[in-house]
């Protein structure tokens, strides 16, 4: 029968099983989960010691594992005391770098832990664990660095470990997100259409937004630092979060009229963020200028640079350009939005949530 199925109640013809044999139960329970120690990573910080298979070097050559759980290659393991493995003598002149393994052996029918030695080398590398379904399958508790001629042992733990499921969220999600652990992943599904589905996390800053999910969030940018504005210009913006505290957005602004925009004073003509940036460095951002006309004597096709300047607490961006008429004289404030002409920045930013 080429169909094969299980666990069911009782075998028939139609390949479903009841009996579940070693190597069927492992092609099984390898799916629900990827190899971890069973312990959930909760907390602000942790002591090495304090871990579960936390290990310690005793008598120079053997290294002591304390308790603790794992699920490997589909299998439960428990370590209910400590237990001792023995590291292999180095004379060599070259340093080697083991591994301490949680070992499923299904031709054995057993989970155990082993040591895997090394090759000396100049640059040594640890062995690669063995996942072979159906016979051996490893998963790595500690890295030994074994040095040369004998050296005191170095141990690095390098184990995997739990973390909170992911949940998701139909409305109130950062409420909701208060009640769940350190390290849970939020899915705002934005069941009642208010928002943007996203992706948050609840981690050691605290809970926020680590990406938008589906089309960009739109706004509507403005003109700051001028004077009265005339009807007829239009505004585009789009933005989304792309990672913790990360920004990407777009600005379009066209001036379709036939009026000149002037900045007041001697500040320079500006735009608006979606989000406030960081006020802890300074930041620059990337734009140009569309003037068909040459008119108020600029270019046609005119660099633009923002500046969001250290300590600046609001979301408004200065615009700068090369001065028209000497280059030596660097950038200049923009003080003028030529009739018929668009301005257009796009980019990322470090934004001021954290």
């Amino acid at each position: 029968m080429p169909e094969k199925s299980f666990p069911f109640g009782q075998s028939n013809s139609s390949g479903g099983q009841a009996a579940v044999s070693q190597v069927d139960w492992q092609d099984m329970a390898k799916l629900w989960g990827g190899d971890r120690v069973d312990f959930k990573l909760t907390n602000y910080s942790y002591q090495n010691g304090g871990m579960p298979f936390a290990a310690t070097v005793v008598n120079g050559r053997t290294v002591e594992l304390k308790p603790g759980a794992a699920w490997v290659g589909g299998f439960f393991y428990r370590l209910d005391s400590t237990l001792t493995v023995g590291i292999e003598s180095n004379p060599t002149e070259n340093p080697r770098r083991d591994t301490v393994v949680v070992r499923v052996d299904v031709s054995k029918g057993s989970v155990n832990v082993a040591v895997v030695k090394g090759q000396p080398s100049k640059a040594p590398v640890a062995p690669r664990p063995r996942r072979s379904p159906g016979q051996i399958w490893e998963m790595v508790l500690h890295e030994v660095l074994v040095p040369a001629k004998d050296g005191a042992l170095v141990v690095d733990s390098v184990a995997p470990y739990d973390m909170p499921q992911a949940i998701a969220s139909p409305w109130n999600t950062r409420q909701t997100a208060d009640y769940h652990p350190m390290g849970t992943l939020v899915y705002d599904l934005d069941s009642d259409s208010n928002d943007t589905q996203n992706e948050g996390f609840v981690g050691r800053d605290g809970y926020m937004v680590t990406r938008h999910l589906g089309k960009p969030r739109t706004y509507e940018p403005k003109l700051v630092n001028t004077g009265k504005l005339p009807s007829g210009i239009q505004y585009r913006g789009i933005w989304r979060w792309i990672a913790p505290n990360t920004v990407s957005f777009a600005v379009d602004i066209n001036n379709q009229t036939d009026s000149d925009i002037k900045g007041t004073g001697e500040g320079a003509v500006s735009f608006t963020l979606p989000v406030n940036p960081t006020p802890a460095i300074g930041q620059s951002f990337q734009g140009y200028m569309i003037n068909g006309g040459y008119d108020a004597g600029l270019p046609n096709f005119l660099s633009l640079t923002g500046m969001s300047w250290m300590n600046n607490r609001t979301n408004v961006v200065k615009i700068l350009h090369p001065n028209a008429n000497r280059l030596r004289e660097g950038l200049d404030y923009l003080l003028v939005v030529p009739r018929r002409s668009s301005i257009v920045f796009s980019g990322t930013y470090e934004a001021d949530t954290l």
